[in-house]
């Protein structure tokens, strides 16, 4: 092996031995996501299903009716 791959490769492996050696000595606090992540995630996904439920059922809106056959011309008026 090259020496620059081989000083490459070390230097590597050290910043990964010294990374997991600092994660191992953390104290591991719960956050805001752990806290809260799944009552964010509910919440998120009963506001969505609330309003287009409303959407679907309440607001009038007809869903993709065509109007071929339905609309006729005016007669042209001179």
């Amino acid at each position: 092996m090259f020496p620059v791959a081989k000083a490459a490769l070390n230097l590597t492996a050290r910043g990964i031995r010294h990374t997991a050696v600092r994660q191992a000595h953390r104290k591991h606090e719960p956050d805001f996501h752990d806290k809260y992540g799944n009552l964010v995630l509910l919440g998120g996904a009963a506001a969505f299903v609330t309003v287009w439920g409303y959407v679907l059922t309440q607001a009038g809106i007809e869903w993709g009716l065509s109007p071929v056959g339905r609309i006729t011309p005016k007669e042209w008026r001179e």
